[in-house]
């Protein structure tokens, strides 16, 4: 039993399919199956069962699965510690983003003053929907992650780095424009352009007109903010967004913000990483940046 066998087959776990698995990792199917063909070998046991669009683990596979993804852990945190010995100069980061805004924003500039003191580091960043990428740091693919908060997963934890009230962004020559709020209900009756679903954002607004018993009139749901923003430039509907992350737009007279009556919502962007994990000198650094970076903007 070798890493290289652990990483398939937990590649394999989590796609659900051979060929998804190979994908992941870089490798062909042939080698994929043959990593798994060899430790079901040693086993002795088999870890899958084969159905014609998935494989299924078995009780033993479910077994394996839980030591299988520590064993990685472990592997990376050790990695990254002989990599500490290697200098100061060195490193691998894997940064993950929920936030299109944050990516084309404060990022570049956290990353450039990082460089500065890691020239010869590895750092890649990835995009996703916060739930994707607590998924991916449970499973030791991620070192660290800006997510929207609060994260459930006890396997997780996370530190605040920003806060922006939650408001509506209309068109300036709306109905509402001038008046600064809006109620729940009316909203409601709004053509809404929303945040995709999978993220905090959208289950908090989901969640806001749950509760008080409405149904939301949605005609579109868009995966970047600066979509929505756009949309609502050109008069297709009402957006959510954060105060701050709009303030430009209402400055330059291209949007109107406005807060809705009785509501006290909030988007909270965090850095999310894998609780009691190893915490390189590269990541400690890139904490220390991010919490000047938005020290300075509150």
């Amino acid at each position: 039993m070798d890493i290289k066998q652990l990483k398939a087959f937990v590649a394999i776990a989590d796609t659900e399919t051979f060929t998804a698995g190979a994908r992941r990792l870089n490798i062909t199917q042939a080698a994929i199956s043959m990593q798994i063909r060899h430790l079901e070998d040693e086993l002795g046991l088999p870890l899958f069962t084969r159905t014609p669009r998935k494989v299924i683990l078995t009780e033993v596979g479910e077994a394996l699965l839980v030591r299988a993804r520590r064993i990685l852990r472990e592997h990376e945190a050790a990695l990254a510690e002989t990599a500490e010995l290697a200098g100061a100069e060195h490193g691998r980061l894997r940064i993950g983003s929920a936030s299109a805004t944050f990516s084309s924003s404060e990022l570049p500039e956290i990353l450039k003053s990082l460089r500065k003191d890691f020239p010869k580091s590895e750092v890649t960043v990835f995009s996703g929907t916060s739930e994707k990428l607590i998924e991916k740091i449970t499973h030791g693919e991620l070192d660290v992650a800006f997510v929207s908060l609060p994260v459930s997963n006890t396997n997780v934890q996370t530190e605040l780095m920003f806060s922006d009230e939650v408001a509506v962004i209309v068109h300036p020559s709306h109905p509402k424009a001038g008046e600064n709020v809006i109620s729940a209900a009316a909203l409601a009756k709004e053509n809404l352009i929303l945040g995709e679903k999978g993220g905090n954002t959208r289950r908090m607004i989901d969640e806001f007109f749950s509760e008080l018993g409405l149904r939301p009139n949605i005609v579109m749901e868009l995966s970047r903010q600066s979509a929505i923003n756009r949309m609502v430039e050109n008069e297709m509907g009402v957006g959510i967004a954060g105060i701050r992350a709009v303030r430009q737009q209402v400055d330059d007279g291209t949007l109107s913000a406005l807060r809705i009556e009785g509501a006290e919502l909030h988007w909270d962007l965090g850095v999310a990483r894998l609780r009691g994990g190893y915490l390189s000198p590269i990541a400690r650094a890139f904490m220390e940046v991010c919490k000047s970076t938005f020290d300075k903007k509150q």
